[in-house]
């Protein structure tokens, strides 16, 4: 196939929007680090907080509906072995968002964190929030790696173009606006991607659900044409794993940065809850057409259209089952609207990715532990540094396979996984966790991750899970919801840990030098505190605070 230079075209003009539009957020940035009275570096990370609602909801569900969401949900309900059945995107991140919105909003906003590691280094101290800083970067340059996976494989089957190639120029581009003006320019780029992404996915669904070469897809749903009904099946034995996913994209979003800093942009609380419920209904929404176009494939005879293909499945393509679609099911005019559709989702993801993990990384580990007098500008130089690496690290993974629901998965399993019980103890536990809990937690919560294996990868497990399943191809298959069991046992080890600490330390059972946080300290009354002046004064007890679960760097 020759290059189709119309849709190299149509991605340079998309490109080319984004750019302007990152340049003219990056003067507005400009503006608003000289009216700000606070740290400049917040300026880039939340935009000083004063981030307008539209934009606020745009750049939030922008930021959910991304290359992975979208390429995935076709990709899932194309599946033979998975159907619309499986497709649990559009439903748990639009109830990630509610959930946020809810409980995580309140506590982090009231308090005016800048980043989610915030409150691990007030609580923990450095040594602690290092560690923990590293899934959360691992989770972002997977969700790198995921996006530009969609786009390079989006490019390279409709234009014939190497698919190295076009994950090259996408992450220079990304990197490019996100490098003009910190999150001014990734939330008003999103504005224009997702009106775009909108427009262009709407535009080609009459045409492919018109298609000549696919059949009634209402048929499709219930009955075995050319493959198993695309609407899917879910056993009882299933529903495990099943609610496993669902939880894994429920609560592993709301730990992700990306959620925090457009949450933190916002003037309030209200507008902050407002962003999430708005972003949550639009999440749904735009699920609507990616699910159609795998249901419509689906119900195509690839074998029998005028191009004669295998199936994409066959081929190892299942992945790119929406611009494989787009290519061969639609007037090629419909194929550049689709294109530009795919080009603005990716974009509109990877840029959150980018700016969040080098936000992470300047502020709680550059300006907290390695250089405590950096100046302003040098924190924001350190951010920019960040977002070039992260991006050439996310497009160098993005290389290594063609499956897009493979990083999507992966990168939320680490947040659900690890990450998840730490946040929820740091949270709404505070008083009753300390280090010694959190990092027993972290050991025990990597460790059986690891040790359970996964599937998708072929990594093997080494220890049996219930209901474990071996299919046709010879993977083993866990239908036992274990990320789920993993994440309570880690809340759970933290509390008992974090208890058992102080109580022995309290008893002085362990040794004094080994209380790195403070927990032996006990309520002291002195004679002092109690000496009464008079025989009819009354006693007081010292008014000093000291709580056994105290942080300390």
């Amino acid at each position: 196939m020759a290059l189709n230079w119309p849709g190299l075209l149509s991605i340079g003009v998309f490109y080319l929007i984004v750019l302007a539009t990152g340049v003219w957020a990056s003067r507005k940035s400009k503006r608003e680090e000289r009216k700000c009275t606070g740290n400049l570096s917040e300026v880039a990370m939340v935009g000083g907080r004063n981030l307008n609602i539209w934009v606020s909801i745009f750049t939030t569900t922008a930021t959910w509906v991304g290359g992975g969401f979208i390429l995935g949900n076709a990709e899932v309900v194309y599946d033979p072995n998975r159907g619309l059945a499986w497709a649990i995107g559009p439903i748990g991140f639009s109830l990630s968002l509610v959930v946020g919105a809810l409980f995580f909003v309140k506590p982090v906003r009231e308090k005016k964190y800048v980043t989610i590691m915030d409150p691990f280094q007030e609580k923990y101290g450095n040594t602690l929030t290092a560690i923990l800083f590293i899934p959360s970067v691992l989770a972002d340059v997977f969700w790198i790696a995921c996006v530009l996976a969609a786009l390079g494989g989006t490019v390279s089957v409709i234009m014939d173009i190497p698919s190295p190639l076009a994950v090259a120029l996408s992450a220079a581009v990304a990197v490019l606006y996100t490098l003009l003006g910190g999150l001014y320019s990734v939330a008003y780029t999103d504005v224009i991607q997702l009106i775009l992404m909108f427009v262009g996915l709407w535009f080609c669904v009459p045409f492919i659900l018109m298609s000549q070469s696919s059949s009634d897809i209402t048929v499709t749903a219930v009955n075995k044409l050319y493959q198993e009904p695309w609407l899917g099946r879910l056993e009882l034995a299933d529903t495990g794993r099943w609610l496993d996913d669902l939880l894994l994209v429920t609560l592993g979003g709301i730990c992700y940065q990306a959620f925090y800093q457009r949450v933190l942009a916002t003037a309030t609380v209200a507008q902050a809850q407002i962003t999430c419920y708005a972003a949550s209904f639009f999440c749904f929404t735009l699920a609507i057409p990616s699910i159609l176009i795998g249901a419509v494939a689906a119900s195509t005879d690839w074998n029998q259209t005028s191009f004669g293909l295998p199936t994409p499945y066959e081929q190892g393509k299942a992945g790119m089952i929406l611009p494989i679609s787009l290519q061969y099911l639609c007037p090629s005019f419909v194929s550049l609207a689709g294109i530009g559709a795919i080009a603005a989702a990716v974009m509109s993801s990877i840029d959150s990715a980018l700016l969040s993990s080098a936000s992470l990384f300047a502020r709680n580990i550059y300006k907290n532990i390695i250089r405590k007098r950096a100046s302003e500008k040098e924190i924001l130089l350190v951010v920019k540094v960040s977002i070039f690496l992260f991006g050439f690290m996310g497009a160098g993974l993005a290389m290594t396979t063609s499956s897009v629901y493979v990083f999507w998965i992966l990168s939320g399993d680490v947040m659900y996984s690890v990450v998840c019980a730490q946040l929820i103890c740091v949270l709404f536990m505070s008083g009753s966790v300390n280090g010694y809990g959190a990092f027993a937690g972290l050991v025990v919560g990597l460790l059986l991750r690891l040790l359970a294996g996964e599937p998708l990868l072929g990594v093997p497990g080494l220890i049996p899970l219930p209901w474990d399943r071996i299919q046709e191809d010879g993977r083993l298959l866990h239908l036992f919801p274990f990320r789920t069991c993993i994440m309570l046992v880690s809340v759970a080890t933290i509390l008992v840990v974090s208890h058992s600490a102080t109580y022995l330390f309290l008893k002085g059972l362990l040794p004094k030098k080994w209380d790195k946080y403070g927990l032996g300290q006990k309520r002291m009354i002195s004679v002092e505190d109690m000496v009464a002046k008079e025989p009819t004064d009354k006693i007081e007890l010292n008014k000093r605070q000291l709580h056994p679960f105290s942080s300390c760097e």
